[in-house]
């Protein structure tokens, strides 16, 4: 009897170190699967801080880039509206000089060309030449005949220009003309003086 009973207390211990054996193998699977599991929400926390981060960082390169776009954008627009407005000074000075071009000593070698172009312009075989009064003292007959015999166009003298100055070419019955005044050649040629007034504007060399 005290030997079964002896038996009975080996078997009894027997079974609970191998429940408490169990019982460890089972927390120490869990203990690191827990830590699998921890170590894989890690990861993850860290992948999406990381995704987090780099969009972050493309986000406020691509606001830099739009502010400095727009920064630039807005200092060529400053750089081109004051090169606009002194332009518009200088043709604003240069039409304020306009009377003093009567006074330069070549002034009849320029009506002359002026008449010359304008004549050629209006492509008309008969024309009146009005000019500004100091202009009308270069027109002599000698003058007219020589650029009508120049040109194959009857050339005869108009009416005096009392607001500007050069000359200006029309159809003996006034229906077309050709504006060829000092003040028309310059607001003609506006554009083409632009590039390079903007590069003196600039202190470059033409």
């Amino acid at each position: 009897m005290k030997s079964m009973e002896k038996n009975m207390q080996v078997l009894s211990r027997a079974v609970l170190k191998k429940a408490r054996a169990d019982a460890d193998h089972v927390l120490d699977e869990a203990r690191f699967a827990a830590d699998g599991v921890r170590q894989q929400a890690q990861q993850q926390a860290d992948a999406e801080r990381e995704k987090v981060l780099e969009h972050a960082r493309q986000e406020a390169e691509r606001i830099r880039g739009q502010v400095v776009a727009v920064a630039q954008m807005e200092a060529r627009k400053l750089t081109l509206e004051q090169r606009e407005a002194l332009l518009d000074e200088v043709l604003a000075a240069a039409r304020q000089r306009l009377p003093t071009v009567q006074q330069w000593t070549d002034y009849d070698q320029i009506v002359g060309y002026l008449v010359r172009e304008a004549v050629t312009q209006l492509k008309a075989d008969q024309c009146r030449i009005r000019a500004d009064e100091r202009a009308r003292q270069f027109l002599t007959t000698d003058l007219l005949a020589e650029i009508s015999a120049e040109l194959g166009v009857q050339v005869q003298p108009g009416e005096a220009l009392e607001h500007s100055l050069g000359v200006i070419t029309e159809t003996m019955d006034g229906r077309r003309q050709y504006d060829n005044t000092l003040e028309a050649r310059l607001d003609r040629q506006q554009e083409e003086l632009r590039f390079p007034v903007h590069r003196l504007l600039m202190g470059e060399s033409l």
